[in-house]
């Protein structure tokens, strides 16, 4: 007879010296990363300041005027088109994948990732800095560690581009706990496993938030964390709020699968003319803000970017748009979303967020509904079907509302359940081939 195999304690780990290692690595390695992060933002934001400013006005050109946008963006088209086609790494991941974890960045990928980035981010495309941060975040991390030790073990360097991750994006979505749900539940670890990339993650991710606070008052810049300074106070959820939130689940998850799959098509029409037809998706872009600030007499800045600095704004003003305003602006910032996920480098999450709040401020108009209540239900919703990260949509919409956000907690869950679900069942199960392409495409 046998004996039978002792099992294995599954905190072994915890215990372990190699583990404690891994905690004062995370601590020391998520400072550099969060102010090289904090530099990235900064850069980011002051070139968009630049290009839309001050530019304009040493050239003698109004700021305002409405054809600006048209010089900047097939620019950016341009520059990300020669790093997709020449440099390594195609730029990284395309957003039109969605949101993607768990892989670690070459280091020969990195300066292509960093370039793209700030060409999309900082002129203009509709995207956001989140997804690019993560993956030069982790890859910085591993290259930090593998410059001292070439034979790393595949699973220690996935640990160690997770902590360069979790410390890059520590305060970007509002809190280090938002980045760190959003890395764990994008990469699908559970149990044990993720208890041990948790804990050195968020310990990386506590040094960074303090890091981006400390970088945000000796700059002056702030740290780059979405967040609304002075909401109106909200009271609880009603029952027709609750059927709107289902009622917005409902619309919201179709339109996500539709933008999902109208980025592909653009994209598989980008691509094999990458350094040709990016400009022109540029060009395209900018042509949807100018049409929207010629209708409505709103900054073109409404369709341009990712939406993070404009979504507070946006919450905080929704009384100054009129319901067309707010319909011509969703299908502008969503066309213009469609065109660079399918074309640019960056992340999805902002503009979704930036749509689902528009979407709500124009049912508000509707009976049964406040402004600040329908933010709450589109901003889950649309996150919810874009991201397909249900708790990760729940804690960003409610950290983003503060205290409103607790308080309509409710209403947000609904609506993100509703969406997530939807939107799984009428998403087709991809064919071998299919996901064979899609991991070809991510590598």
């Amino acid at each position: 007879m046998s004996t039978p195999a002792t099992p294995v304690d599954p905190l072994e780990h915890f215990r372990s010296r190699r583990y404690l290692g891994l905690l004062v690595l995370a601590a020391v390695l998520g400072a550099p990363i969060a102010a090289l992060a904090y530099g990235f933002l900064s850069l980011t934001s002051s070139l968009q300041r630049w290009v839309f400013t001050d530019l304009p006005s040493a050239l003698g050109i109004d700021p305002t005027a409405l054809w600006w946008p048209l010089v900047p963006l097939p620019v950016a088209g341009l520059v990300v088109g020669l790093t997709i086609r020449y440099l390594p790494g195609k730029g990284g991941e395309s957003p039109a994948d969605g949101m993607h974890t768990g892989g670690v960045a070459h280091p020969a990928a990195l300066p292509g990732i960093a370039i793209a980035a700030i060409a999309s981010v900082g002129l203009g495309a509709v995207v956001g800095p989140e997804a690019p941060l993560i993956a030069l975040g982790g890859g910085l991390s591993y290259l930090a560690v593998w410059l001292r030790r070439r034979d790393l073990p595949a699973q220690t360097a996935a640990v160690i581009a997770v902590i360069g991750s979790f410390a890059a994006v520590s305060t970007l979505l509002g809190s280090p706990l938002t980045g760190a749900f959003l890395l764990m539940e994008a990469a699908g670890l559970g149990g044990v496993t993720a208890s041990l990339v948790l804990v050195p993650g968020l310990l990386g991710a506590g040094v960074g938030a303090l890091i981006f606070v400390g970088l945000g008052s000796l700059t002056g810049h702030g740290t780059f964390s979405l967040a609304i300074p002075d909401i109106p106070g909200t009271s609880a959820p009603t029952a027709a709020e609750l059927v709107w939130a289902v009622a917005v689940g409902l619309v919201a998850a179709p339109c996500c699968l539709a933008i999902r799959w109208l980025a592909l098509r653009t994209r598989a029409l980008v691509s094999p003319r990458v350094v040709l037809l990016t400009p022109v998706a540029g060009l395209a872009v900018a042509a949807l803000a100018v049409l929207f600030a010629w209708s409505t007499g709103k900054p073109a800045s409404d369709v341009l970017f990712s939406g993070q600095s404009a979504l507070p704004q946006l919450v905080d003003h929704n009384a100054a748009y009129t319901v067309g305003a707010l319909l011509l602006l969703i299908a502008c910032k969503g066309l213009a979303y469609v065109v660079s996920l399918g074309s640019f480098r960056g992340g999805p999450t902002f503009p979704a967020m930036f749509i689902g709040a528009a979407v709500g401020i124009a049912l508000s108009h509707l009976p049964g509904l406040a402004a600040i209540p329908g933010v709450a239900i589109g901003i889950g919703a649309f996150t919810a079907g874009m991201l397909r990260l249900p708790l990760t949509s729940v804690l960003l919409t409610s950290l983003f509302l503060g205290q409103d956000g607790i308080t309509l907690m409710p209403l947000t869950i609904i609506a993100v359940v509703v969406s997530y679900v939807l939107t799984q069942r009428l998403t087709p199960v991809p064919q071998p081939s299919a996901r064979a392409d899609a991991a070809t495409t991510r590598t």
